[in-house]
């Protein structure tokens, strides 16, 4: 990358002839940029960055052949110091959050105002980054249902009934607590509990509450009530 930011050189790549056109016009305009090779595929789009070194890539996310995502990805982990603005013409891309992960820099619309387009790739080469006002909320809710889904995998093999038992163990409750919330027998809970030691391959409880807090079970496990305090006199009814 260019150090005093006198020159960016950007590689265009797109499947359109017209829209490789449109935006060679556009950038050329700006004294400081340097377009230094067009890519109508992704694979050309790999090719090209290997050879000219470019400072920014502007790239369409759906390319023939080898997609924006999967090029983004070569490039961004191939060519020294170069950053990647993926073009989409919907807000709603589902690939967004697969560009964001492949390393992508930035992430615009196709209807960007040229002056919004020229700005994206000066706050890109300066290493910034950067994402489309329209795209914030796709964003935000692909990055919580990857969130989600890789804290569900991580308690996969479980139960409901042994996550909610696991979600009170990780709270700190003996099994005849548990018992009492669940209006379980105790020796039921016993033996959910060793199925979970088993299924997490923990040997005991205090890493099995460990493994549940790690993985944030309390965003998956509704609680049972805010009260984890039994009395002695229910304990004790569990022994009738």
């Amino acid at each position: 990358m260019n150090e005093d930011f006198n020159e960016v050189r950007i590689l265009i790549a797109d499947d359109h002839s017209v829209v490789r056109a449109g935006l060679r016009a556009l950038l050329e305009r700006q004294a400081r940029f340097r377009v230094i090779g067009e890519a109508s595929t992704g694979e050309e789009a790999i090719s090209k960055a290997h050879e000219y070194q470019p400072d920014v890539v502007v790239l369409d996310i759906r390319m023939p052949g080898v997609s924006g995502v999967q090029a983004c990805r070569e490039i961004v982990e191939t060519v020294a110091d170069v950053r990647v603005i993926m073009l989409t013409a919907y807000a709603e891309d589902e690939l967004l959050f697969a560009a964001i992960q492949a390393g992508a820099s930035g992430y615009v619309l196709k209807r960007i105002g040229d002056s919004d387009l020229v700005d994206a790739i000066e706050r890109v080469s300066r290493g910034e980054g950067i994402l489309d006002p329209a795209m914030t909320t796709t964003m935000f809710s692909e990055m919580r249902k990857a969130r989600k889904a890789q804290m569900a995998a991580a308690f996969a093999d479980l139960t409901p009934q042994e996550l909610t038992v696991l979600g009170l163990v990780s709270k700190g409750l003996t099994n005849r607590q548990i018992a009492l919330k669940l209006f379980l027998g105790e020796g039921t809970v016993r033996n959910y509990v060793s199925s979970i030691l088993s299924k997490l391959d923990v040997s005991n409880r205090a890493e099995a509450a460990a493994y549940a807090v790690k993985h944030n079970i309390s965003e998956l496990v509704p609680q049972v009530d805010d009260d984890d305090d039994v009395s002695v006199e229910e304990e004790q009814s569990l022994e009738g």
